[in-house]
């Protein structure tokens, strides 16, 4: 039996797993985007559902300050005596903390802020007792005791391992196996050197001694589909194997360039005769692995639309920065999302805008919109969107007292309105749809064929031409360019469906 990588796609970087039995559990960094560290949940660490996100109050979560790619960085996920515990740093406002909760798919605690600098935090619970705080600072590892109650220190801060000498090392995480406490981490960055290395102690706070096999993931000067290779996690399964879930990207063209954003794959992980952990083949991993002795257990496709029908919004859905409670509203119109555009754009703040990510090469989305723009400048449509200087995007809005339907490219400082044409009725379906290369906007009146409107390159959304750490999110937004809008925008559904390779 086998298992496709990447087995979390779409923008959903370092990725930390713990086991509770026979269940796994996942999260990974969200950034600028809210709510906070989406969570999944497993049974076989292949098939993964979105159960919800540890960070979904403003009490746990304030991003007004924070960018597209700061915000809250590199999660780790343990469970301990009944309690799961996340902890996070968010770069824009606090610093280090963690959450927990007894029911990863319930309600999180409020944060409880840890005094240690650093990003990428680590928790590891000793035999003993002892907690250990640890974290990527000033070019190396460092690590505390702390109070797990009161996430007071009760230790020094202290230098564990400056790894094997590549930039950046981070993403440590601590485990005990036998009589041995093994530090693994990342060093490269997470680009086309990313590498995973590890070493070893007799103490969980040193001295540690470098593998000789360092380092044991990396695709660095490799002809792979997948590049970047790192910020792993381990876990060991009910059988007694072990695996490890990473990061990785999967470029396009030459020069290469990746625009879905960092995904979670998956790569067993066996160990030397002398007792070292190696990831994958040797290092290496594929898009094809074996599955081991992991007991496959299928899940159901998600389904491809949105009617919004419910009270809260499903998991995949994510706003921009922290939400105002009057941008969007489940029940202001029956059945529908309403966005109620704000002065702010898709260039800056944080606009009414609700995305999921992209998570496949080739796909389609779709929305029906009604809107009836009643001032010059409102607007409201779908957006390609990577960050605020990148993006694409279709719309409704009204430019000299007369309704129409614009498509509009912006790529770093230099932005145009592609395409415009006169629309004269109140609803609208608006449809993306992608390939590797590409994006195609159109637009159709209910029941009618679509009208193909414009084009966008894939590869100008991409993190080697765009910069920051996301990946491309597929929106619906509404904006006043610069004044709050008067007019609501409802979008009566939204489907998102994928397609093979060569596939419409």
């Amino acid at each position: 039996m086998t298992y496709q990588n990447p087995v979390i796609s779409g923008f959903h970087p370092d990725p930390s797993v713990c086991r509770v039995g026979g269940d796994y559990y996942l999260v990974t960094s969200s950034f600028g985007y809210y709510p906070g560290v989406p969570l999944f949940h497993s049974k076989d660490l292949v098939h993964w559902i979105q159960i919800g996100h540890c960070l979904t109050r403003k009490e746990q979560l304030d991003l007004r300050n924070a960018g597209t790619s700061t915000g809250i960085y590199a999660p780790t996920i343990r469970f301990h005596q009944g309690m799961f515990y996340m902890t996070t740093t968010n770069v824009s406002g606090g610093g280090n903390f963690y959450v927990s909760s007894e029911d990863p798919s319930g309600a999180w605690s409020d944060p409880v802020f840890v005094d240690h600098p650093g990003i990428d935090p680590d928790l590891f619970f000793d035999e003993d007792g002892t907690v250990y705080y640890t974290t990527s600072w000033n070019q190396g590892i460092y690590q505390s005791r702390i109070d797990i109650e009161t996430g007071q220190k009760l230790s020094e801060v202290r230098l564990l391992w400056n790894g094997t000498g590549g930039q950046y090392p981070e993403a440590p995480h601590l485990y005990r196996v036998g009589a041995w406490y093994y530090l693994l981490i990342s060093e490269g960055g997470t680009e086309y050197g990313h590498m995973v290395t590890v070493a070893r102690s007799k103490r969980p706070d040193g001295p540690f001694e470098s593998c000789p096999h360092n380092p044991i993931l990396t695709h660095r000067s490799l002809l792979k589909p997948i590049q970047a290779t790192g910020h792993a996690d381990l876990v060991q399964a009910q059988d007694g194997s072990w695996w490890a879930v990473f990061l990785g990207i999967r470029p396009v063209g030459y020069p290469q360039r990746h625009h879905l954003g960092r995904e979670t794959f998956l790569a067993p992980v066996s160990w030397t005769g002398d007792g070292w952990p190696i990831i994958g083949e040797n290092g290496v991993v594929h898009e094809t692995m074996p599955s081991g002795n992991l007991r496959l257990q299928p899940v159901p496709s998600p389904p491809v639309r949105d009617d919004f029908i419910d009270s809260e919004l499903a998991p995949c859905w994510n706003f921009l920065r922290s939400p105002h409670p009057d941008h969007g509203s489940l029940t202001e119109k029956e059945s529908c999302l309403t966005l109620n555009g704000s002065a702010a754009t898709l260039n800056d703040g944080a606009p009414a805008f609700l995305g999921r990510r992209q998570q496949h090469f080739n796909m389609k989305a779709s929305a029906h919109l009604t809107f009836v723009p009643q001032r010059d400048g409102e607007e409201a449509g779908l957006t390609v969107f990577m960050n605020e200087r990148f993006h694409y995007e279709m719309a409704v809005t009204r430019i000299d007292g007369r309704r129409k339907m614009i498509f509009r490219r912006r790529i770093g400082s230099l932005w145009k309105v592609e395409n415009e044409a006169p629309w004269s009725s109140d609803s609208v379906v608006l449809t993306i749809q992608a390939d590797k290369e590409k994006y195609a906007f159109g637009f159709a009146g209910i029941g009618q064929e679509t009208i193909w409107f414009g084009e966008g390159e894939c590869a100008m959304l991409a993190t080697e031409v765009a910069g920051g750490f996301t990946g491309v999110l597929i929106a619906m937004y509404a904006t006043g360019n610069g004044v709050r809008s008067v007019s609501p925008a409802h979008f009566d559904w939204f489907d998102y469906q994928s397609f093979k390779e060569g596939a419409t």
